[in-house]
């Protein structure tokens, strides 16, 4: 069996850096490990319309804001296949069938989709859509007969549900589809990067992020309004690791390098953390190492992102043509789906005569 990688974003907006730490960076590293025979990253614009469905404009004018992050992470389109979810019909007949081997309470016990939900504060009137995007997922999994995906934490009960629908439908028709596996990061301290304010989530709709294509400025002024320990008032006061956001980035971000060369007092992050706790070290002193350290690691992705947005028609052009690669390897999974449900009324094998 081959290895093959599904994943994506919705493009609602601009990837953050939580974004990169939670799944992008780690899809640069596995394309170029050499080690997977395709590779599918998909703009989940249909899934992105679930909430959005009266402001089409949004999902619109992310498009290429979204390839253009991935693009600039380091994804080759020579090694991955870029591709929009609503070019590729076979997704939502897809979904269409598994949503009969799924029940309400089964959705209703998600927490992904729960925490989703309280967040945007739909209450009782949720979408239909947006309700089901598991299943939706699911079918965007299994109709590239994915066998890894990589994303963060947060979604690990949208895979687990995936992985249901999976043993159900073969169960019920044969073996058909493939079951993923779920790849988190490595680094305990990138599962859940949290916002600049401190709050458990980065989200684009809180207003809490640090995007991919910040300015150096911009960058600035964020992580020096980062949410530290409220009561590390003067440098003297000792201060609290836990919670706070600055530490919890260099967590996710520093490596012994960046200490040689950008806070020459301190040999490693243990180190500086244990000046932090008993106190002696600003807070100021330490956003201003991290801004170094977020620098370093976001200027080369800055640097392509300008080389890509001078020529946005061959961006179009690697969407156009991921997508028709998309839509033949979906076409694919769809026959053998419809085969094995028996409803290929006029084939050879299934014929009604």
């Amino acid at each position: 069996m081959n290895n093959i990688i599904l994943t994506g974003d919705r493009p609602t907006g601009r990837l953050h850096v939580g974004h990169y730490v939670g799944s992008l960076r780690r899809r640069v590293e596995l394309q170029n490990s050499g080690n997977f025979d395709k590779i599918f990253i998909m703009i989940a614009d249909a899934q992105a319309l679930t909430d959005n469905a009266d402001n089409p404009e949004k999902v619109r004018s992310n498009i290429l804001q979204v390839a253009l992050d991935y693009l600039s992470a380091g994804l080759d389109p020579a090694k991955s296949t870029l591709f929009i979810q609503s070019l590729v019909p076979e997704l939502t007949e897809l979904s269409f069938y598994y949503m009969n081997l799924v029940t309400v309470s089964r959705l209703q016990r998600n927490p992904t989709v729960k925490a989703e939900i309280q967040m945007r504060n739909f209450e009782t009137s949720i979408p239909v859509g947006f309700f089901t995007y598991p299943i939706s997922q699911a079918a965007d999994i299994t109709a590239f007969k994915a066998t890894v995906v990589p994303v963060g934490e947060d979604q690990m009960p949208m895979l687990e549900q995936c992985q249901e629908i999976v043993r159900k439908f073969n169960a019920t028709y044969g073996e058909t589809l493939v079951e993923p596996k779920i790849l988190l990061p490595e680094n305990q301290a990138c599962l859940r990067l949290p916002g600049t304010d401190g709050k458990a989530k980065m989200s684009k709709s809180l207003g809490n992020c640090i995007y991919l294509s910040e300015t150096e400025e911009d960058l600035k002024t964020k992580v020096m309004s980062m949410y530290t320990d409220p009561n590390h008032i003067n440098v003297s006061d000792p201060g609290q690791i836990e919670g706070n956001t600055v530490f919890t980035y260099l967590d996710c971000f520093s490596r012994p390098e960046h200490f040689a060369e950008y806070a020459p007092d301190y040999s490693c992050l243990d180190e500086m953390k244990d000046h932090y706790k008993r106190g002696g070290l600003g807070d100021v002193k330490v956003k201003k190492f991290l801004i170094k350290v977020l620098n370093e690691e976001l200027s080369p992705i800055r640097a392509r992102r300008a080389e890509w947005e001078a020529k946005l028609p061959e961006v179009c052009e690697i969407l156009k043509e991921g997508s028709r690669i998309a839509h033949e390897t979906a076409a694919q999974t769809l026959s053998e789906v419809r085969a094995a449900m028996k409803i290929d009324y006029f084939s050879k094998e299934n014929g009604l005569v």
